[in-house]
């Protein structure tokens, strides 16, 4: 199996003598659990894996009730050290003041208790990790997979990378192409929408943050005017809005919108965005075309790979 090179860096890091809390972030679909299934297989310590996706958000007892298990368990094994692995842990609320609680309690009883976080949502993680646990924690941000790594472990070469993208769960699909684009539609795009943003955070116009998206897509790799968008969009509001949820897309690992440079922060917030999905199969999941077709499309052909291009830079 594949290996990602933020393996090795985490393996590194939990062998070492506890003193930071792991924190791994990235979009969906991108292999962070994967890679903690790889870590597990490699570690020689006892470890234990939990995820909050199932648990509702405000139960934070739930974190702590978690927290004290594994803290039994390294009792009962007469272990001197134990790993605790907590999947989707944006989804808890003030879930950085509970880790904060239990980590300074086990490091004041000098309880042997290694912590790794994953999350989807950096903008939510982030939140908490600079508010509550500042000082207490490394982050390892998986992106999305590059050319590099796809043709490694798939042998894509580098038209088919810049069509399909880079979900390694979708890769086994693109032989059936209408099945591919249902995959990364409802299990990808829809998914990240409807868990990482409108689930946890307040959306006035959820229709709107999705027409965005879509919008953002067509036009990925090109300039898009906030007067334009609002021209293109029902019930779009102001650019205040637009901006904001933009923002949240491009904190889920969907689209950004790039800003254009200057020394002056008032003509970087007045200025018109470069519309940028993270991963091309973003874009052509929303694409009536197959890639046999494009591909005899110069002019259509040639914005794709400008918006790959743009995808793996904006990676880097």
């Amino acid at each position: 199996m594949f290996e990602r090179s933020e393996l090795q860096i985490l393996k590194k890091r939990i062998n070492e003598p506890r003193k930071f809390i792991q924190v791994i972030s990235g979009p969906r679909q991108v292999g962070k659990t994967t890679l903690i299934t790889q870590l597990y297989d490699q570690l020689s310590i006892p470890t234990m894996y939990e995820s909050a996706d199932a648990v509702p958000a405000g139960n934070n007892v739930w974190l702590d009730q978690v927290w004290d298990t594994a803290r039994f368990r390294m009792r009962s094994q007469k272990a001197n050290e134990f790993l605790l692995i907590i999947d989707e842990i944006q989804k808890i609320l003030n879930w950085s003041e509970t880790v904060k609680k239990n980590w300074d309690h086990d490091s004041f009883n000098k309880t042997n208790l290694k912590i790794v976080l994953l999350g989807s949502s950096r903008l939510l993680l982030q939140q908490g990790l600079t508010e509550s646990l500042a000082g207490r924690f490394e982050n390892i941000i998986l992106p999305h997979w590059s050319f590099e790594e796809i043709n490694q472990a798939f042998g894509w070469d580098a038209d088919t990378f810049a069509w399909f993208g880079g979900y390694p769960g979708a890769a086994e699909l693109i032989t059936d192409e209408d099945r591919w684009k249902r995959y990364i539609r409802d299990s990808i795009i829809e998914t990240s929408i409807s868990k990482d943003i409108l689930m946890l955070t307040r959306i006035q116009k959820p229709a709107l943050l999705k027409n965005l998206f879509e919008l953002g897509c067509l036009y990925s790799g090109q300039i898009l005017s906030y007067t334009k968008m609002l021209g293109q969009l029902q019930d779009a509001g102001n650019t205040t809005t637009l901006s904001h949820y933009l923002k949240l897309l491009g904190a889920a690992g969907l689209i950004g919108g790039i800003e254009k440079y200057s020394s002056s922060s008032i003509k970087i917030r007045s200025g018109s965005p470069k519309f940028q999905v993270y991963n091309n199969a973003l874009l052509s999941s929303q694409n009536p075309m197959k890639f046999t077709g494009i591909r005899n499309n110069p002019a259509e052909w040639g914005r794709v790979i400008e918006s790959a291009v743009g995808a793996y830079l904006a990676n880097e």
